[in-house]
């Protein structure tokens, strides 16, 4: 059974930092990215992934994070990361790790087959 596991979130103020930890259980994956979402509002892309072995071949962030957040992986430990620096009210959200079988990169939430729970992300002004 495969399982993603989110993990990292929190209450934070304005130019805070966060670090979201998304780990991966049942298989391994090459291609995951992690989307958020606001009440009311669809979810939206915010970074992926794609790897084979040690090597990264893509990353591909939303232009609402781009210099701001890192997408990272640990491949011994089946897990993504998310690193978010100068965080704005604007980022609150739950976040969502995906993972695909493909092996191409999508921004497409029909893209991802797998989803983890979500974990809250708030950003006080």
């Amino acid at each position: 059974q495969v399982q993603l596991v989110e993990s990292g979130g929190g209450l934070v103020q304005t130019g805070d930092s966060l670090r979201l930890s998304c780990a991966a259980s049942g298989r391994t994956f090459s291609n995951m990215g992690w989307f958020r979402q606001t009440p009311g509002k669809e979810r939206e892309f915010v970074v992926s992934i794609r790897w084979s072995g040690d090597k990264i071949y893509y990353r591909d962030y939303a232009d609402s994070v781009k210099g701001r957040f890192t997408i990272s992986r640990d491949n011994a430990e089946r897990t993504i990361y998310l690193q978010m620096n100068s965080l704005k009210p604007e980022d609150t959200a739950v976040y969502y790790c995906a993972a695909s079988s493909s092996t191409w990169s999508s921004r497409r939430i029909d893209h991802y087959d797998y989803w983890g729970q979500g974990t809250q992300v708030t950003v006080s002004s």
